[in-house]
């Protein structure tokens, strides 16, 4: 038996691969399995695959008349889960998730993106997730990384809201070949839908309240002493 939800929920999924469609790409693979659960759930998903975009490096919102991002800003403004899923090269995350961090780093100054009243970012009353493909170890890094990251934003990150595969050091078969059965990938992909759409549809119900522009001006002002411990005499 599957939770019903009262509010129509949509997530948005940035593949990060470093394949132009219609190659064949891992990180989809796993990306697939997810979308599957979330349909489950009643959840609409939504793929896009950076690396068919025309989107320039840089830190603000539109870079070029040519520039392609600003369509993935209005999705995500649409959206109330937002997963960033990307293979590891060389041991981090791939160059175009970079570039999407790099890119998203204009949520925090950009007027349009920021809420007038409260001052809060983009990303405040959204939850994100993460996934993560390769070859070899260090998804734990990757996964840490932009969770951090994401929470830097203003998502809310709950628990166990990451899922990965990775194969034997060095080369080797990937995902599709090797970890589509993984008990313990197929897990953390069903424990990632669950607890995002549970989350996202508690938020949506509650928004978070906080004021980001009252406790910028508070800051401005000293806060109350530390109290200072007494002296200890030998």
């Amino acid at each position: 038996m599957y939770p019903e939800y009262a509010m129509p929920l949509h997530s948005l999924i940035l593949n990060c691969t470093l394949k132009k469609s219609p190659e064949t790409s891992n990180t989809d693979a796993l990306i697939d399995k997810a979308i599957a659960e979330f349909k489950r759930l009643g959840v609409e998903s939504t793929v896009v695959r950076i690396a068919d975009l025309n989107i320039p490096p840089g830190v603000v919102t539109r870079v070029d008349n040519e520039d392609e991002w600003p369509k993935v800003i209005e999705q995500i403004r649409a959206c109330e889960i937002f997963i960033v899923a990307t293979p590891i090269w060389v041991g981090h995350i791939s160059s175009i998730c970079q570039k999407v961090i790099e890119r998203l780093d204009a949520t925090f100054y950009d007027e349009e993106l920021i809420h007038k009243d409260t001052g809060q970012y983009l990303f405040y009353n959204k939850v994100a997730g993460v996934m993560v493909t390769g070859n070899e170890d260090g998804a734990h890094a990757v996964t840490s990384r932009l969770c951090w990251t994401l929470n830097e934003f203003g998502c809310t990150v709950p628990p166990n809201a990451t899922t990965y595969w990775v194969g034997e050091a060095g080369p080797g078969p990937s995902y599709i070949e090797a970890g589509q059965q993984s008990e313990y990938t197929n897990k953390m992909t069903l424990t990632m839908v669950h607890t995002l759409t549970e989350m996202a549809s508690l938020l949506s119900a509650n928004h978070l309240k906080t004021n980001l522009n009252e406790l910028a001006e508070r800051a401005k002002e000293p806060l109350p002493p530390i109290a200072i411990l007494p002296e200890k005499h030998n």
